[in-house]
Protein backbone atom coordinates (compact mmCIF):
# COMPACT_ATOMS: atom_id res chain seq x y z
CA UNK A 1 0.00 0.00 0.00
CA UNK A 2 3.05 2.25 0.70
CA UNK A 3 4.29 1.69 -2.43
CA UNK A 4 0.87 2.84 -4.42
CA UNK A 5 0.23 5.64 -2.38
CA UNK A 6 2.52 7.94 -4.18
CA UNK A 7 0.94 6.78 -7.77
CA UNK A 8 -2.36 8.91 -6.18
CA UNK A 9 -0.49 12.02 -4.31
CA UNK A 10 2.06 12.61 -7.02
CA UNK A 11 -0.78 14.24 -9.49
CA UNK A 12 -3.10 14.99 -6.47
CA UNK A 13 0.26 17.47 -5.00
CA UNK A 14 1.59 18.44 -9.02
CA UNK A 15 -2.00 20.09 -10.16
CA UNK A 16 -3.94 20.38 -6.47
CA UNK A 17 -7.54 20.55 -6.47
CA UNK A 18 -9.37 24.31 -4.87
CA UNK A 19 -8.71 24.33 -1.19
CA UNK A 20 -5.30 22.45 -0.90
CA UNK A 21 -2.37 23.87 0.39
CA UNK A 22 -0.37 21.40 -0.87
CA UNK A 23 1.10 22.03 -4.29
CA UNK A 24 4.41 20.37 -5.24
CA UNK A 25 7.26 21.37 -7.89
CA UNK A 26 8.56 18.96 -10.43
CA UNK A 27 11.60 18.41 -8.08
CA UNK A 28 10.03 17.84 -5.19
CA UNK A 29 7.83 15.32 -6.83
CA UNK A 30 10.71 13.14 -8.32
CA UNK A 31 11.53 12.66 -4.44
CA UNK A 32 7.84 12.01 -3.59
CA UNK A 33 8.35 9.03 -5.58
CA UNK A 34 11.28 7.97 -4.59
CA UNK A 35 12.03 9.22 -0.93
CA UNK A 36 10.60 6.11 0.76
CA UNK A 37 12.50 3.28 -1.73
CA UNK A 38 15.45 5.23 -0.40
CA UNK A 39 14.97 4.78 3.34
CA UNK A 40 13.83 1.24 2.79
CA UNK A 41 17.05 -0.39 2.26
CA UNK A 42 18.16 1.27 6.25
CA UNK A 43 15.32 -0.64 7.33
CA UNK A 44 16.42 -3.54 5.17
CA UNK A 45 19.63 -3.66 6.29
CA UNK A 46 18.82 -3.63 10.29
CA UNK A 47 15.69 -5.90 9.69
CA UNK A 48 17.35 -8.84 10.86
CA UNK A 49 19.51 -7.39 13.59
CA UNK A 50 16.54 -5.81 15.30
CA UNK A 51 13.37 -7.96 14.79
CA UNK A 52 15.57 -11.59 15.32
CA UNK A 53 15.36 -11.29 18.85
CA UNK A 54 12.01 -10.40 18.78
CA UNK A 55 10.54 -12.97 16.48
CA UNK A 56 9.21 -13.49 13.12
CA UNK A 57 5.41 -13.13 14.27
CA UNK A 58 5.76 -10.34 17.17
CA UNK A 59 8.23 -8.95 14.66
CA UNK A 60 5.65 -8.15 12.25
CA UNK A 61 3.14 -6.29 14.41
CA UNK A 62 5.30 -3.99 16.26
CA UNK A 63 6.32 -2.65 12.01
CA UNK A 64 2.91 -1.39 12.13
CA UNK A 65 2.93 0.88 14.73
CA UNK A 66 5.06 3.56 12.60
CA UNK A 67 2.85 2.47 9.60
CA UNK A 68 -0.03 3.54 11.80
CA UNK A 69 1.62 6.72 12.24
CA UNK A 70 2.62 7.94 8.97
CA UNK A 71 -0.43 7.31 7.83
CA UNK A 72 -2.20 10.11 10.29
CA UNK A 73 0.54 12.31 9.63
CA UNK A 74 -0.35 12.02 5.88
CA UNK A 75 -3.68 12.88 6.87
CA UNK A 76 -2.93 15.91 8.18
CA UNK A 77 -0.07 17.03 6.82
CA UNK A 78 0.40 20.61 6.32
CA UNK A 79 3.51 20.72 4.33
CA UNK A 80 6.24 19.03 2.08
CA UNK A 81 8.34 18.31 5.21
CA UNK A 82 5.29 16.59 6.37
CA UNK A 83 4.91 14.26 3.38
CA UNK A 84 8.80 13.59 3.49
CA UNK A 85 8.38 12.55 7.31
CA UNK A 86 5.34 10.47 6.73
CA UNK A 87 7.72 8.78 3.49
CA UNK A 88 10.50 8.48 5.34
CA UNK A 89 8.52 6.36 8.06
CA UNK A 90 6.87 4.00 5.80
CA UNK A 91 10.40 3.27 4.02
CA UNK A 92 11.72 2.92 7.53
CA UNK A 93 9.26 0.13 8.83
CA UNK A 94 8.59 -1.18 5.04
CA UNK A 95 11.98 -2.43 5.21
CA UNK A 96 12.09 -3.26 9.07
CA UNK A 97 9.05 -5.61 7.91
CA UNK A 98 11.44 -7.28 4.87
CA UNK A 99 13.39 -9.68 6.87
CA UNK A 100 10.53 -10.86 9.46
CA UNK A 101 7.80 -11.41 6.86
CA UNK A 102 10.03 -13.40 3.89
CA UNK A 103 11.90 -15.46 6.25
CA UNK A 104 8.81 -16.84 8.12
CA UNK A 105 7.21 -17.58 4.82
CA UNK A 106 10.23 -20.05 3.36
CA UNK A 107 10.44 -21.12 7.18
CA UNK A 108 6.65 -22.23 7.48
CA UNK A 109 6.16 -23.67 4.26
CA UNK A 110 6.74 -27.32 2.70
CA UNK A 111 9.21 -27.81 -0.53
CA UNK A 112 6.32 -28.14 -2.78
CA UNK A 113 4.13 -25.47 -1.69
CA UNK A 114 7.48 -22.86 -1.06
CA UNK A 115 7.55 -21.30 -4.49
CA UNK A 116 3.67 -20.95 -4.53
CA UNK A 117 2.99 -19.11 -0.72
CA UNK A 118 6.16 -16.90 -1.62
CA UNK A 119 4.78 -15.66 -4.41
CA UNK A 120 1.60 -15.10 -2.51
CA UNK A 121 3.19 -12.31 -0.44
CA UNK A 122 4.16 -10.91 -3.36
CA UNK A 123 0.93 -11.23 -4.49
CA UNK A 124 -0.68 -9.40 -1.55
CA UNK A 125 1.96 -6.05 -1.95
CA UNK A 126 0.40 -6.10 -6.11
CA UNK A 127 -3.12 -6.17 -4.11
CA UNK A 128 -2.00 -3.49 -2.40
CA UNK A 129 -0.75 -1.42 -4.84
CA UNK A 130 -3.81 -2.23 -6.62
CA UNK A 131 -6.06 -0.82 -3.77
CA UNK A 132 -4.76 2.46 -3.58
CA UNK A 133 -5.26 2.95 -7.13
CA UNK A 134 -8.93 1.75 -6.41
CA UNK A 135 -9.07 4.12 -3.17
CA UNK A 136 -7.79 6.94 -5.89
CA UNK A 137 -10.64 6.87 -7.77
CA UNK A 138 -13.18 6.63 -5.49
CA UNK A 139 -11.41 9.09 -2.21
CA UNK A 140 -9.30 12.11 -1.66
CA UNK A 141 -6.06 11.20 -1.15
CA UNK A 142 -6.12 12.04 2.66
CA UNK A 143 -8.91 10.22 3.15
CA UNK A 144 -7.01 7.10 1.78
CA UNK A 145 -4.35 7.84 4.45
CA UNK A 146 -7.23 7.29 7.17
CA UNK A 147 -8.46 4.22 5.36
CA UNK A 148 -4.76 2.93 5.01
CA UNK A 149 -4.86 3.41 9.10
CA UNK A 150 -7.71 0.26 9.31
CA UNK A 151 -5.50 -2.15 7.65
CA UNK A 152 -2.37 -1.60 10.09
CA UNK A 153 -5.15 -2.53 12.80
CA UNK A 154 -6.72 -5.47 10.87
CA UNK A 155 -3.14 -6.82 10.18
CA UNK A 156 -2.02 -6.62 14.06
CA UNK A 157 -4.89 -8.47 14.67
CA UNK A 158 -4.74 -11.31 12.39
CA UNK A 159 -1.29 -11.99 13.61
CA UNK A 160 -2.54 -13.00 16.83
CA UNK A 161 -4.13 -16.30 15.55
CA UNK A 162 -0.88 -18.06 13.90
CA UNK A 163 1.92 -19.24 15.64
CA UNK A 164 5.88 -18.34 15.07
CA UNK A 165 8.05 -20.24 13.21
CA UNK A 166 9.37 -23.78 14.39
CA UNK A 167 12.72 -22.74 12.81
CA UNK A 168 13.22 -19.56 15.18
CA UNK A 169 11.77 -21.16 18.38
CA UNK A 170 14.52 -24.33 17.50
CA UNK A 171 17.23 -21.51 17.09
CA UNK A 172 15.78 -20.27 20.50
CA UNK A 173 16.05 -23.93 22.32
CA UNK A 174 12.55 -23.79 22.59
CA UNK A 175 11.52 -27.33 21.07
CA UNK A 176 8.44 -28.06 22.64
CA UNK A 177 7.05 -24.77 21.43
CA UNK A 178 8.34 -25.69 18.23
CA UNK A 179 6.73 -28.69 18.37
CA UNK A 180 3.42 -26.86 18.93
CA UNK A 181 3.83 -24.50 15.99
CA UNK A 182 4.25 -27.89 13.72
CA UNK A 183 1.22 -29.18 15.06
CA UNK A 184 -1.06 -25.94 14.18
CA UNK A 185 0.84 -25.18 10.63
CA UNK A 186 0.44 -28.66 9.53
CA UNK A 187 -3.09 -29.01 10.35
CA UNK A 188 -3.77 -29.14 14.13
CA UNK A 189 -1.64 -32.92 13.92
CA UNK A 190 -0.38 -35.21 16.12
CA UNK A 191 3.46 -34.99 17.57
CA UNK A 192 4.37 -37.84 16.39
CA UNK A 193 3.34 -36.74 12.41
CA UNK A 194 5.76 -33.83 12.70
CA UNK A 195 8.17 -35.36 15.25
CA UNK A 196 10.34 -36.02 11.69
CA UNK A 197 10.21 -32.59 10.75
CA UNK A 198 10.93 -31.28 13.36
CA UNK A 199 14.74 -33.17 13.75
CA UNK A 200 15.00 -32.23 10.40
CA UNK A 201 14.92 -28.29 11.55
CA UNK A 202 17.08 -28.96 14.59
CA UNK A 203 19.71 -30.62 12.47
CA UNK A 204 19.98 -27.45 11.07
CA UNK A 205 20.97 -25.41 13.77
CA UNK A 206 23.53 -27.76 14.97
CA UNK A 207 26.93 -26.71 14.48
CA UNK A 208 29.22 -28.67 12.68
CA UNK A 209 32.10 -28.29 15.54
CA UNK A 210 31.50 -31.36 18.25
CA UNK A 211 30.30 -29.91 21.97
CA UNK A 212 29.96 -26.48 21.24
CA UNK A 213 26.27 -26.92 20.49
CA UNK A 214 25.09 -24.44 23.28
CA UNK A 215 27.71 -21.78 22.73
CA UNK A 216 27.20 -18.09 20.96
CA UNK A 217 28.53 -17.35 17.76
CA UNK A 218 30.82 -14.67 18.35
CA UNK A 219 31.20 -11.30 16.13
CA UNK A 220 33.68 -12.10 13.63
CA UNK A 221 32.05 -15.82 13.02
CA UNK A 222 29.19 -14.15 11.84
CA UNK A 223 30.87 -11.66 9.86
CA UNK A 224 32.89 -14.63 7.90
CA UNK A 225 29.29 -16.26 7.51
CA UNK A 226 28.87 -13.52 5.13
CA UNK A 227 32.15 -13.70 3.34
CA UNK A 228 31.53 -17.09 2.30
CA UNK A 229 30.69 -18.30 -1.19
CA UNK A 230 27.30 -19.47 0.08
CA UNK A 231 26.15 -15.99 0.55
CA UNK A 232 28.11 -14.17 -2.08
CA UNK A 233 26.92 -16.17 -5.01
CA UNK A 234 23.59 -16.20 -3.91
CA UNK A 235 23.06 -12.43 -2.86
CA UNK A 236 24.39 -11.37 -6.70
CA UNK A 237 21.75 -13.76 -8.05
CA UNK A 238 19.03 -11.98 -6.13
CA UNK A 239 20.93 -8.76 -6.77
CA UNK A 240 20.99 -9.14 -10.29
CA UNK A 241 17.14 -10.30 -10.53
CA UNK A 242 16.06 -6.59 -8.63
CA UNK A 243 18.51 -5.09 -11.49
CA UNK A 244 16.44 -6.54 -14.51
CA UNK A 245 13.07 -6.47 -12.31
CA UNK A 246 13.42 -2.53 -12.20
CA UNK A 247 14.90 -1.85 -15.17
CA UNK A 248 12.35 -3.43 -17.16
CA UNK A 249 10.19 -0.39 -16.97
CA UNK A 250 7.57 -1.66 -14.35
CA UNK A 251 8.60 0.33 -11.59
CA UNK A 252 8.53 3.62 -13.44
CA UNK A 253 5.19 2.73 -15.17
CA UNK A 254 4.10 1.81 -11.37
CA UNK A 255 4.92 5.18 -9.73
CA UNK A 256 4.33 7.51 -12.94
CA UNK A 257 1.43 5.67 -14.09
CA UNK A 258 -0.72 8.16 -14.52
CA UNK A 259 1.53 10.76 -16.13
CA UNK A 260 2.57 8.45 -18.48
CA UNK A 261 -0.81 7.17 -19.69
CA UNK A 262 -1.21 10.96 -20.56
CA UNK A 263 1.98 11.43 -22.07
CA UNK A 264 1.23 8.28 -24.15
CA UNK A 265 -2.04 9.44 -24.92
CA UNK A 266 -4.05 6.53 -23.57
CA UNK A 267 -7.14 6.13 -25.74
CA UNK A 268 -8.84 5.69 -21.92
CA UNK A 269 -9.00 7.70 -19.10
CA UNK A 270 -5.52 7.62 -17.51
CA UNK A 271 -7.03 6.87 -14.21
CA UNK A 272 -8.50 4.24 -15.49
CA UNK A 273 -5.35 3.16 -17.31
CA UNK A 274 -3.96 2.85 -14.32
CA UNK A 275 -6.61 0.84 -12.49
CA UNK A 276 -6.87 -1.98 -15.33
CA UNK A 277 -2.76 -1.60 -15.08
CA UNK A 278 -3.14 -3.14 -11.02
CA UNK A 279 -5.45 -5.58 -12.48
CA UNK A 280 -3.11 -6.95 -14.83
CA UNK A 281 -0.71 -6.81 -11.89
CA UNK A 282 -2.96 -8.92 -9.75
CA UNK A 283 -3.21 -11.42 -12.68
CA UNK A 284 0.28 -11.69 -13.79
CA UNK A 285 0.95 -12.50 -9.89
CA UNK A 286 -2.05 -14.94 -9.58
CA UNK A 287 -0.28 -16.46 -13.04
CA UNK A 288 2.99 -17.22 -11.46
CA UNK A 289 1.25 -18.63 -8.09
CA UNK A 290 -0.67 -20.92 -9.80
CA UNK A 291 1.98 -22.13 -12.65
CA UNK A 292 5.28 -22.00 -10.64
CA UNK A 293 4.78 -25.67 -8.88
CA UNK A 294 4.19 -26.71 -12.35
CA UNK A 295 6.68 -25.15 -14.76
CA UNK A 296 9.21 -24.34 -12.33
CA UNK A 297 11.16 -20.78 -11.83
CA UNK A 298 13.32 -20.41 -14.70
CA UNK A 299 10.68 -20.79 -17.48
CA UNK A 300 8.50 -18.43 -15.63
CA UNK A 301 11.70 -15.96 -16.04
CA UNK A 302 12.56 -16.33 -19.17
CA UNK A 303 9.31 -15.61 -20.50
CA UNK A 304 9.02 -13.04 -18.66
CA UNK A 305 12.27 -11.59 -19.34
CA UNK A 306 12.09 -12.03 -23.30
CA UNK A 307 8.41 -10.59 -23.63
CA UNK A 308 8.88 -7.75 -21.31
CA UNK A 309 12.02 -6.51 -23.36
CA UNK A 310 10.55 -7.61 -26.76
CA UNK A 311 7.59 -4.87 -25.52
CA UNK A 312 9.70 -1.80 -24.44
CA UNK A 313 11.21 -2.25 -27.93
CA UNK A 314 8.33 -2.34 -29.45
CA UNK A 315 7.60 0.69 -27.57
CA UNK A 316 10.37 2.62 -28.16
CA UNK A 317 9.86 1.50 -32.21
CA UNK A 318 6.88 2.85 -31.91
CA UNK A 319 7.87 6.40 -30.87
CA UNK A 320 10.38 6.41 -33.52
CA UNK A 321 7.58 6.03 -35.93
CA UNK A 322 4.99 8.72 -34.92
CA UNK A 323 8.08 11.12 -34.89
CA UNK A 324 9.12 10.11 -38.63
CA UNK A 325 5.36 9.71 -39.78
CA UNK A 326 2.76 10.74 -37.89
CA UNK A 327 4.54 14.38 -36.97
CA UNK A 328 5.71 15.13 -40.49
CA UNK A 329 2.68 14.70 -41.43
CA UNK A 330 2.77 18.64 -40.36
CA UNK A 331 5.17 20.86 -42.05
CA UNK A 332 8.17 21.37 -39.94
CA UNK A 333 12.41 21.95 -40.50
CA UNK A 334 14.90 19.18 -39.62
CA UNK A 335 15.91 21.04 -36.29
CA UNK A 336 11.78 21.22 -35.54
CA UNK A 337 12.13 17.49 -36.12
CA UNK A 338 14.65 16.83 -33.81
CA UNK A 339 12.96 18.69 -30.92
CA UNK A 340 9.90 17.13 -31.63
CA UNK A 341 8.60 14.55 -28.62
CA UNK A 342 5.78 12.47 -27.72
CA UNK A 343 4.54 15.09 -25.56
CA UNK A 344 4.38 18.06 -28.71
CA UNK A 345 1.58 15.37 -30.34
CA UNK A 346 -0.84 15.37 -27.14
CA UNK A 347 -0.02 19.31 -26.92
CA UNK A 348 -0.90 19.55 -30.88
CA UNK A 349 -4.16 17.30 -30.28
CA UNK A 350 -3.32 15.23 -33.22
CA UNK A 351 -5.64 12.30 -34.09
CA UNK A 352 -3.58 9.62 -33.26
CA UNK A 353 -5.15 6.34 -34.53
CA UNK A 354 -2.33 4.27 -33.21
CA UNK A 355 -2.29 5.65 -29.81
CA UNK A 356 -4.30 2.05 -28.45
CA UNK A 357 -0.29 0.77 -29.51
CA UNK A 358 2.33 1.89 -26.75
CA UNK A 359 -0.83 1.22 -23.87
CA UNK A 360 -0.87 -1.95 -24.49
CA UNK A 361 2.56 -3.18 -25.01
CA UNK A 362 2.91 -1.07 -21.05
CA UNK A 363 0.02 -3.46 -20.24
CA UNK A 364 1.54 -6.41 -21.23
CA UNK A 365 4.76 -5.46 -19.85
CA UNK A 366 2.60 -5.08 -16.13
CA UNK A 367 1.31 -8.96 -16.48
CA UNK A 368 4.23 -10.21 -17.47
CA UNK A 369 6.80 -8.80 -15.42
CA UNK A 370 4.18 -9.54 -12.70
CA UNK A 371 3.99 -13.06 -13.42
CA UNK A 372 8.06 -13.41 -13.30
CA UNK A 373 10.85 -11.70 -13.08
CA UNK A 374 8.76 -9.24 -10.56
CA UNK A 375 8.25 -11.90 -8.09
CA UNK A 376 11.31 -14.53 -8.42
CA UNK A 377 13.57 -11.85 -6.06
CA UNK A 378 11.29 -11.78 -3.58
CA UNK A 379 11.06 -16.00 -3.96
CA UNK A 380 14.67 -16.64 -4.03
CA UNK A 381 15.08 -14.82 -0.90
CA UNK A 382 13.76 -17.19 1.43
CA UNK A 383 15.31 -20.27 -0.58
CA UNK A 384 18.53 -19.36 -0.96
CA UNK A 385 20.87 -18.62 1.90
CA UNK A 386 22.19 -21.29 4.65
CA UNK A 387 20.52 -21.29 7.73
CA UNK A 388 22.73 -19.16 9.66
CA UNK A 389 22.30 -16.33 6.93
CA UNK A 390 18.72 -15.90 6.49
CA UNK A 391 17.79 -13.52 8.44
CA UNK A 392 20.45 -11.02 7.75
CA UNK A 393 20.87 -12.46 4.11
CA UNK A 394 16.56 -11.29 3.74
CA UNK A 395 17.22 -7.98 4.82
CA UNK A 396 20.41 -7.12 3.27
CA UNK A 397 19.21 -8.26 -0.43
CA UNK A 398 15.31 -6.52 -0.03
CA UNK A 399 17.72 -3.37 0.55
CA UNK A 400 19.41 -4.11 -2.69
CA UNK A 401 16.52 -4.25 -4.08
CA UNK A 402 15.09 -1.60 -2.70
CA UNK A 403 17.85 0.62 -4.08
CA UNK A 404 17.73 -0.21 -7.52
CA UNK A 405 13.97 0.66 -7.26
CA UNK A 406 14.97 4.24 -5.69
CA UNK A 407 17.38 4.86 -8.72
CA UNK A 408 15.28 3.75 -11.31
CA UNK A 409 12.66 6.12 -9.70
CA UNK A 410 14.51 9.05 -9.45
CA UNK A 411 16.70 8.94 -12.91
CA UNK A 412 13.71 8.21 -14.62
CA UNK A 413 12.73 11.91 -14.94
CA UNK A 414 16.11 12.94 -16.65
CA UNK A 415 16.54 10.15 -18.64
CA UNK A 416 13.08 11.20 -20.62
CA UNK A 417 14.59 14.83 -20.50
CA UNK A 418 17.63 13.29 -22.20
CA UNK A 419 17.18 9.97 -24.20
CA UNK A 420 13.09 10.73 -24.39
CA UNK A 421 10.59 7.61 -24.48
CA UNK A 422 12.74 6.09 -27.44
CA UNK A 423 16.04 5.93 -25.69
CA UNK A 424 14.59 4.99 -22.25
CA UNK A 425 12.68 1.96 -23.33
CA UNK A 426 15.28 0.60 -26.09
CA UNK A 427 17.76 0.82 -22.81
CA UNK A 428 14.60 -1.32 -20.92
CA UNK A 429 14.45 -3.80 -23.77
CA UNK A 430 18.11 -4.43 -23.56
CA UNK A 431 18.13 -4.82 -20.03
CA UNK A 432 15.23 -7.14 -20.18
CA UNK A 433 16.61 -9.78 -23.15
CA UNK A 434 19.90 -9.38 -21.64
CA UNK A 435 19.24 -10.51 -18.36
CA UNK A 436 17.32 -13.42 -19.75
CA UNK A 437 20.66 -14.79 -21.18
CA UNK A 438 22.02 -14.33 -18.31
CA UNK A 439 19.82 -16.03 -16.15
CA UNK A 440 19.95 -18.81 -18.26
CA UNK A 441 23.05 -19.99 -16.65
CA UNK A 442 23.13 -18.67 -13.13
CA UNK A 443 19.61 -19.71 -12.29
CA UNK A 444 18.90 -22.68 -10.74
CA UNK A 445 15.73 -24.24 -10.63
CA UNK A 446 14.68 -24.85 -6.30
CA UNK A 447 11.33 -25.25 -7.09
CA UNK A 448 10.20 -28.10 -4.97
CA UNK A 449 14.04 -28.72 -3.35
CA UNK A 450 14.40 -28.49 -0.26
CA UNK A 451 16.44 -25.80 2.32
CA UNK A 452 19.29 -27.93 2.77
CA UNK A 453 19.67 -29.15 -1.10
CA UNK A 454 19.56 -25.69 -2.07
CA UNK A 455 22.49 -24.57 0.27
CA UNK A 456 24.46 -27.69 -0.28
CA UNK A 457 24.71 -26.44 -4.22
CA UNK A 458 25.65 -22.92 -3.46
CA UNK A 459 28.09 -24.27 -1.29
CA UNK A 460 29.42 -26.62 -4.22
CA UNK A 461 28.73 -29.72 -2.76
CA UNK A 462 26.07 -31.05 -4.83
CA UNK A 463 24.47 -29.15 -7.98
CA UNK A 464 20.93 -29.02 -8.57
CA UNK A 465 19.38 -30.14 -11.64
CA UNK A 466 16.56 -28.34 -13.42
CA UNK A 467 13.94 -30.87 -12.92
CA UNK A 468 11.13 -29.47 -10.76
CA UNK A 469 10.60 -31.50 -7.75
CA UNK A 470 6.46 -32.13 -8.03
CA UNK A 471 4.72 -33.86 -4.68
CA UNK A 472 4.42 -37.62 -5.43
CA UNK A 473 1.05 -38.87 -5.08
CA UNK A 474 0.29 -40.86 -2.10
CA UNK A 475 -1.01 -44.01 -1.65
CA UNK A 476 -4.75 -43.70 -0.11
CA UNK A 477 -5.23 -44.49 3.28
CA UNK A 478 -8.80 -45.34 4.38
CA UNK A 479 -10.09 -43.57 7.08
CA UNK A 480 -10.59 -47.04 9.36
CA UNK A 481 -6.71 -47.54 9.24
CA UNK A 482 -5.98 -44.56 10.33
CA UNK A 483 -6.10 -45.60 14.30
CA UNK A 484 -3.46 -48.55 13.10
CA UNK A 485 -0.59 -45.99 11.81
CA UNK A 486 -0.81 -43.96 15.36
CA UNK A 487 -0.35 -40.79 13.81
CA UNK A 488 3.44 -41.46 12.10
CA UNK A 489 2.08 -41.09 8.81
CA UNK A 490 0.07 -38.04 7.53
CA UNK A 491 -0.58 -38.78 4.07
CA UNK A 492 -1.91 -34.76 3.49
CA UNK A 493 1.58 -33.27 4.60
CA UNK A 494 5.47 -34.35 3.94
CA UNK A 495 8.12 -32.65 6.07
CA UNK A 496 10.80 -30.22 4.58
CA UNK A 497 12.91 -33.30 3.63
CA UNK A 498 10.85 -34.22 1.13
CA UNK A 499 11.19 -34.63 -2.25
Amino acid sequence: MTLGFPTILIPAVKEPVEGENLHLESSEISWISSINLIVVPVGCALSGIVTSPLGRRRAMQMVNVPFFIAWLIFHFSTNTGHLYGALFLTGLAGGLLEAPVLTYVAEITQPHLRGALTATSTLCITIGVFTQFLFGLLFYWRTVALINIIFTILAVIALCFVPESPHWLVSRKRHNEAMESLQWLRGWTSKEVVEDELKDIQALYKRKEAGTEDQEETLKEKIVLYLDKTFLVPYFLVSFSFFVGHFSGMTTLQTYAVTIFQMLEAPIDKYYATLILGILQILGSITCVMLVHYTGKRPLTFFSTATAGICCLLVAVYEGYIKSNLVLNITTTFDDFNNTTLTDVVNNDLNNPYSWIPTALLLIVAFVTSAGIRLLPWILIGEVFSTKTRSGAAGLASAIGYIFGFLTNKIYISMLEKLSILGTYTLYGFICLIGCLVFYFILPETEGKALIDIENHFAGVKRLTNEVYKTKKKEYVEASKMRDLKGTSNPTFEGDNAI
